[in-house]
């Protein structure tokens, strides 16, 4: 999950099978009670049923815009962020299972920000005391000090 405005990274996770429930929940860490957030852009993707996007309007009073189909530039962030992940983290690896991956991209993240740096821009990334990813605001869901 990333915020549009700043580019900053607020929430990542994975799982082999997706789903509209596991989205939901996805959503219900990442975005605090007094988020000040007015609208979700997402794909067409079947993991945003309708139901899920009631739900984000009704639970959490955002308006949920769907990008068309097949154009990437329309979410040209996600694509970006997406892209580099894929560069930066997963091009010169095969991950054996969900385990090592998550490892992996958790390690990738924070590398990025102990460094400060990505292809993504200034800001994707930030430090707080605890080198911890950030939200728009400091938010309760930490990555674990290595």
């Amino acid at each position: 999950m990333m915020e549009v405005g700043s580019r900053r990274l607020v929430h990542y996770n994975l799982t082999a099978h997706p789903t509209a429930d596991w989205t939901l929940q996805q959503f219900r860490e990442a975005i605090p009670s007094d988020h000040s957030y007015q609208f979700l852009i997402h794909d067409c993707d079947s993991i945003f049923s309708r139901e899920l996007d009631q739900q984000l309007n009704r639970d959490f009073k955002l308006k949920v815009l769907c990008t068309p189909v097949r154009a990437p530039t329309a979410n040209a962030y996600c694509e970006r962020l997406v892209g580099t992940v894929r560069r930066e983290c997963l091009d010169f690896l095969i991950p054996l299972n969900e385990r090592h991956l998550r490892k992996t991209l958790r390690s990738w993240v924070l590398t990025i920000i102990k460094d400060g740096h990505s292809s993504l821009g200034p800001g994707v990334l930030e430090k707080s005391s605890d080198s911890s990813l950030t939200g728009p605001r400091n938010h309760r869901h930490r990555l674990p000090r290595d």
